[in-house]
């Protein structure tokens, strides 16, 4: 009887003992079983975009100048009747400035009383030749009488003579005045045209608007002396229409190729920053610039602007919608760039994932790879990749549906989930609030 309950004794002991065994294995099982970072597959909308800077432009700007040199002595009225000045609403006519005048009204006087003396002349030279002419007819007359008795006993030979000197005198003399008719009528017309022009530069003494528009820039003070020389000095600047505006935006030569007149374009300025404008290509400029051994080009973006809010010179940040998908399957471009090591992958996987395509997020339309758990390993899944933000990818086939997770990468320990980094309320927000492009193109 001592002896068998010692056997038991012995053998609740063994048993004890190799319960203790197996529960540490299996701690130090658990302890170093490898946890995965897991994405959800998700079906929604993709939205691929180029973003670039640029700067609002009034859509048409009238740069008014002056013609005349001089001292600025008074600015004009705008529409509501207060003297000219920045953002004055003008129409087209209305007076800006008036430049001293004093110089030229006394050209345009000096030029009056010129035209008046060549006038003068004009008639008296009218009248000399009307005089020419009745002494032409008069030395006329006695020629044919002198003709008809010719030299004889009644008329002297120098008589003859002096009758014809006379007569070609006469016509001589009507045709020297005629060419001082017609010199002193070519000094009338000259004389008023200096007078025109005389007035025309005093005209220009008084600055007007050419257009409809709003004053964007005043260059001159009252008292400033402006000198018109080789170059026209600039006075005014005015925007036409301010309720439609341009953005010039500078877009690198890599991303020029996706972008077209008519693409719809999203962009932001700091002077409003939770709102979100919209607009459309208009022109692609083809005088591309170098800065830094990087080409850009200028496009042109036109929105609308009848409320007012956006302002001349604005710096805008633009995106370009150069491709969009809805509804379809999108995984993190990650889940498609991890590559697990050899341990890690199912045993009986392992020899055809040596060979599975390499797949890259930037390329459009392509055999990719994803990983899923299967226990405690992961196995490949083929898929074909479609279109890319450089976040998001749309994918196809292998099996993969919505709410399917994918691998993205083995757990470090005190590492963040992605959860957390999709919950980060200082994550920034995206204007279109879909999956977008990150690269940027700097002027």
């Amino acid at each position: 009887m001592r002896r068998s309950l010692k056997s038991v004794t012995m053998g609740v002991l063994i048993l004890a003992i190799l319960a203790g065994v197996g529960a540490w294995q299996w701690r130090a099982h658990a302890a170093h079983k490898t946890s995965f970072r897991d994405a959800t597959v998700k079906r929604g909308d993709l939205y691929v975009t180029i973003t670039a800077t640029g700067t609002v432009e009034p859509e048409e700007v009238v740069d008014v100048g002056a013609q005349v040199a001089g001292q600025v002595n008074v600015f004009g009225k705008d529409k509501s009747g207060k003297t000219i000045d920045y953002g004055s609403v003008v129409e087209e006519g209305t007076v800006l400035a008036k430049i001293d005048d004093s110089l030229y009204a006394a050209d345009v006087a000096l030029g009056k009383a010129e035209l008046d003396q060549d006038k003068a002349g004009e008639v008296r030279a009218e009248a000399d030749l009307e005089q020419m002419k009745a002494k032409l007819v008069q030395a006329e007359a006695d020629w044919n009488r002198a003709q008809k008795l010719g030299p004889s006993e009644a008329l002297a030979p120098t008589t003859y003579d002096s009758y014809k000197a006379n007569y070609e005198i006469a016509k001589a003399n009507v045709d020297l005045d005629e060419a001082s008719l017609k010199q002193a009528r070519a000094t009338t017309v000259a004389a008023a045209a200096t007078l025109d022009k005389s007035q025309r530069t005093l005209d220009y003494c008084t600055i007007t608007s050419p257009v409809n528009g709003v004053i964007i820039d005043r260059r001159v003070t009252i008292g400033e002396t402006v000198v018109s020389s080789f170059n026209t000095p600039s006075l005014f600047l005015i925007a036409r229409d301010l309720t439609r505006m341009q953005v010039w935006i500078s877009v690198n030569e890599a991303d020029i190729g996706s972008v077209h007149p008519g693409q719809q374009v999203t962009f932001t300025v700091d002077a409003f920053p939770n709102r979100t404008f919209h607009g459309t290509v208009g022109k692609i400029r083809l005088n591309a610039t170098m800065t830094q051994n990087v080409v850009t080009y200028t496009v042109e973006v036109n929105t609308d602007n009848k409320d007012g809010k956006l302002l001349p010179y604005l710096t805008a940040n633009a995106q370009f919608l150069t491709g969009e998908r809805h509804q379809v399957l999108l995984i993190p471009n990650a889940a498609l760039r991890w590559r697990p090591q050899t341990d890690l992958i199912a045993p009986e996987f392992r020899e055809a994932a040596m060979t599975a395509p390499r797949s890259d997020a930037a390329d459009a339309e392509h055999a990719g790879t994803v990983w899923v758990e299967d226990g405690d390993f992961v196995k490949p899944v083929q898929i074909t990749t479609g279109l890319t933000d450089e976040t998001l990818t749309e994918i196809q086939g292998g099996g993969i549906t919505e709410g399917t997770s994918v691998v993205l990468g083995v757990q470090l320990p005190g590492e963040a989930t992605d959860a957390d980094a999709a919950n980060n309320p200082f994550a920034p927000q995206n204007p279109w609030r879909h999956p977008r492009s990150h690269r940027t193109n700097s002027p």
